[in-house]
């Protein structure tokens, strides 16, 4: 017998006892179906077995982990349908791109005429799957004969991610015998996945999927809504397939041959390429004298600002970059969570009075003292840096909330122009595992918070799911009003992060609420192989966060 430690009650199950029996029994306390464990900290799928003694946390989809393992075994179950029905031998690969909204944007290639009556077929055949409550079944292989499966299945993809892989097996799923790999853990069975949808989109489909939110609420798909940021998600792809670097296994290829350093190269030239689109656009139209710049945590917003400021400077422009951060109020007086922790991420958190006041002097041809905000006392100051603008003046203006006419209030519309700045991954990790471009910018905000703002790993993590309920909230919803939207994820990005992050992520100690996300983090950052940070142009959005960058940031 073990005894096993329930929301503070202990109770003895026999050995061998498996954890989805155990959850059977306390399901009832739960609104939301169980979809996975955590046995003393370290998660676990529900097939696992009841061996020792032990502290047992449930995860349902309104949990972080939880929904991730429903997301990742609906898609599971859709590729699993999807070549049921379309037939192995018709298709080359089926690549999940990017999410868009509150779904996956997919795109199947080979001999398929995507039609809407394919795709209902396809939704019918998952709906019989669900209610055959298959198992998921889990095997550990070596990573050879991962590499030899994968290539006789024809997931290329998969096949490169392994050939860098320093781990000696290799976790496989299958349904049906239908096998794949994915980087996480799956639920128990088929029957687990009640809730989605399939709706047919531009050249692939989308696969709607519950939200943390409402774990049993399929969204409904609006595209209208995200025809902007969808261009960009799509033009991000071009970019992957440009530089012929689509998933981490090809990355690690270019760095393994020593190709790095032209890739890298190729990918700035894009970025500088577009920025300078964005600033002859800026250009011609002199009536705009403000560039509002929005965008979530760690998109690089304050670099993407210094280097729209330079091509605007070739326009014959005279640019003067502000962080809408410089006005925010004294930490003290920072509105709080209910934990009472400080709230950065709402508009309450900015002297929205004082910005205003500002920066209609300025127009008005007035000299102004810019304050500066010092993220380690908490305390904003005066300088000195004082500004008064000419009839070629132009301010760049950049904060979470300029896409947000509550900020700047008191401004003529037609005088603004506004950009939505987002670090949009155009790296897979392989044609069926995306990266969540939220993972990039944790970690991108991780390694800056921990070089210029003294915070750690440890509280990063924490405050992390703040910071995102507060773009959910504050950015998002205004990202389709931008003028003009620019990706500033770089391809090689998460190699060169990796050896900043890693050290700061195994500080997190075990016993930490924030550890599960650290290992999860750590074992992501394990598909890259390293790349020193020596060769990146000091003008690169990437050293806003690294460091050496040749800008104030």
């Amino acid at each position: 017998m073990a005894i096993v430690t329930i929301n503070g009650v202990a109770k003895e199950y026999a050995k061998g006892t498996t954890y989805q029996e155990v959850a059977r029994e306390f399901q009832p306390q739960y609104e939301n179906e169980i979809l996975l464990v955590s046995i003393n900290g370290k998660l676990r799928e529900l097939h696992k077995t009841v061996q020792f003694d032990c502290n047992l946390n449930f995860f349902t989809g309104i949990d972080q982990p939880g929904i991730q393992t429903y997301h990742r075994s609906a898609i599971f179950l859709m590729m699993k349908a999807f070549y049921d029905i379309v037939g192995v031998e018709k298709i080359d690969k089926v690549t999940v791109n990017f999410s868009l909204g509150k779904g996956y944007y997919i795109e199947p290639h080979g001999d398929i005429v995507l039609t809407q009556s394919l795709i209902d077929r396809v939704k019918i055949r998952m709906q019989e799957y669900v209610s055959q409550e298959i198992p998921i079944m889990k095997r550990s292989v070596n990573t050879d004969d991962a590499i030899e499966l994968f290539h006789k299945h024809r997931m290329y993809d998969k096949e490169r991610l392994f050939r860098y892989r320093r781990v000696s097996r290799v976790n496989i799923y299958s349904i049906g015998g239908f096998e794949d790999y994915y980087y996480g853990y799956m639920v128990q069975n088929t029957g687990y996945i009640k809730y989605f949808d399939l709706v047919l989109f531009d050249e692939g489909f989308m696969l709607m999927l519950p939200q943390k939110d409402d774990p049993k609420e399929v969204p409904t798909f609006e595209p209208e809504k995200k025809r902007k940021l969808f261009q960009v998600l799509k033009e991000s792809v071009k970019w992957g397939e440009c530089l012929n670097v689509s998933h981490v296994g090809a990355l690690n290829e270019k760095i393994a041959e020593g190709k790095i350093n032209e890739m890298i190269l190729i990918q700035e030239a894009l970025q500088e390429k577009k920025i300078a689109e964005i600033a002859a656009k800026i250009g011609a139209d002199r009536s705009k004298k403000i560039v509002m710049i929005a965008g979530p945590s760690s998109s690089g917003k304050t670099s993407f600002s210094h280097r729209l400021s330079i091509q605007l400077k070739a326009q014959g422009m005279i640019p003067h970059p502000i962080a809408a951060d410089n006005y925010f109020v004294n930490r003290v007086n920072s509105p709080k969570n209910p934990d009472g922790s400080y709230n950065f991420e709402v508009l309450e958190s900015l002297d929205v009075e004082q910005f205003n006041k500002d920066m209609s002097a300025l127009l008005a041809g007035e000299t102004v003292e810019i304050p500066r905000y010092q993220f380690k006392t908490g305390e904003r100051e005066y300088r000195g840096d004082y500004l008064k603008l000419g009839k070629d003046d132009i301010l760049v203006i950049e904060g979470i909330h300029c896409l947000n006419d509550k900020l700047s209030h008191s401004l003529p519309l037609d005088s603004k122009f506004r950009i939505y700045v987002s670090a949009l991954t155009q790296l897979n990790v392989d044609e069926h595992n995306r990266i969540p471009t939220t993972d990039c910018r944790l970690i991108r905000r991780m390694v800056r918070d921990a070089r210029t703002r003294g915070a750690s790993a440890h509280d990063t993590i924490r405050m992390w799911p703040t910071v995102r309920h507060g773009e959910e909230s504050y950015i998002f919803p205004f990202q389709e009003s931008a003028d003009m939207m620019f990706n500033s994820a770089t391809v090689y990005e998460l190699a060169v992060l990796k050896q900043f992050a890693e050290p700061l992520l195994f500080g997190i100690p075990r016993e930490s609420p924030e550890y599960m996300e650290a290992k999860r983090l750590l074992k992501f950052l394990d598909y890259f192989l390293g790349v020193n940070s020596e060769d990146i142009p000091h003008n690169s959005i990437i050293r806003e966060f690294i460091g050496g960058s040749c800008f104030r940031v």
